[in-house]
């Protein structure tokens, strides 16, 4: 089908500016109904084949609670790859990370279920062995997201804090984040996504998303990109360890991410 995903976004100078400020930012019409609808019913399809979550909601942790967690889509359905892979979501990561390209470091669907919890407040990076700030998140909601379905929030320009980065998502992460916030002046962003909205945000921007407290699932595809030529580091914990052996397997250290599993989606 022909969709918007390889063609050019006309991204503002002022949003640009607007996310090296924030680190975080919400863009219009980035996708069409037709497109999402097309991609979504491929994207729901793949995670409710291999979502292996039999726990009922409230036998699980806080984690558990927050949603089904599907990764690298894009390696099993060409129709998911053919989303992930979109050149039009990686000229606009590229160029808010102010980069030369994008590369892949991992996709996720994200799906909230009915009557699913809250995902505590964290940053993404605590996670990633990357040795730049040269990241940005790309959240897609496959349908709209009203308030009471959880949608995204952030912690506008949040990435200049340090305290909280060391902190896993849970329950602990949610209290101690939210204290160090509660004392500071940073925007706390809570609205609505419509449909065709996307959010971007760094990888060390705080955010959280609230409960969905509706009877639909809030289905989300992310897409995680990094700079084109971002270097590995050496690991700092060991969810780190664990994200050079799963998502950059065979990539050394002190060297460019240019393994099978990290294709260039856009390069200017």
């Amino acid at each position: 089908m022909k969709s918007l995903l390889n063609e050019t976004y006309q991204l503002p100078v002022e949003a640009i500016e607007f996310y090296q400020k924030n680190r975080y930012i919400k863009l219009k019409n980035v996708l069409d109904a037709e497109t999402l609808a097309y991609y979504g019913e491929a994207i729901t399809r793949k995670v409710n084949e291999i979502n292996k979550q039999d726990k009922p909601l409230d036998q699980r942790d806080t984690y558990g609670k927050a949603f089904l967690q599907i990764f690298n889509l894009w390696r099993e359905d060409e129709t998911c790859k053919e989303f992930v892979l979109s050149k039009r979501l990686g000229q606009i990561a590229a160029e808010l990370m102010q980069a030369d390209g994008a590369r892949l470091y991992h996709d996720q669907a994200l799906f909230k279920e009915a009557g699913g919890g809250i995902t505590p407040w964290h940053a993404d990076q605590y996670y990633w062995p990357l040795s730049t700030d040269k990241t940005v998140t790309a959240w897609i909601p496959l349908q709209p997201v009203p308030l009471e379905m959880g949608p995204l929030e952030f912690s506008a320009g949040s990435h200049a804090i340090v305290e909280g980065r060391e902190l896993a998502i849970s329950d602990d992460s949610e209290q101690k984040i939210q204290q160090k916030l509660r004392v500071t002046d940073f925007k706390h962003v809570i609205e609505p996504y419509d449909l065709g909205e996307v959010s971007f945000h760094s990888g060390w921007v705080f955010h959280r998303a609230g409960a969905n407290n509706t009877d639909q699932i809030r289905k989300v595809m992310t897409m995680i990109y990094m700079d084109r030529d971002m270097i590995l580091k050496e690991p700092e914990n060991e969810n780190q360890k664990k994200d050079w052996e799963v998502w950059c397997p065979g990539a050394k250290v002190g060297e460019v991410i240019d393994t099978y599993l990290n294709p260039v989606i856009y390069s200017k």
